[in-house]
């Protein structure tokens, strides 16, 4: 295992963890970020943002399907949920 010197441990790398790690760093702090699972925490990746990515499809669909009231002929449209999903 490699050995690092360190003046600052950051414990959890979510949304107050990274934001501390980037100000401590260019304060000249050498910094350590220790996280369990993703950079960005539950927030980034697979909670406020995502859900609201999500949100935003679900309205664009709703506005698809009414569209006809308008005399807007959608019918075929398709939804690509990984292409979707990425945009967030």
């Amino acid at each position: 295992m490699e050995t690092k010197n360190t003046e600052l441990a950051v414990l959890g790398g979510g949304p107050g963890g990274y934001v501390a790690a980037i100000r401590a760093s260019k304060l000249g702090i050498k910094t350590l970020v220790i996280e369990k699972e993703y950079l960005g925490g539950t927030c980034l990746n697979s909670g406020c943002i995502p859900t609201k990515t999500l949100f935003h499809v679900a309205e664009r669909i709703e506005e698809i399907k009414n569209s006809g009231i308008f005399g807007i002929d959608v019918s075929g449209y398709a939804l690509d949920f990984k292409k979707a999903m990425a945009r967030g």
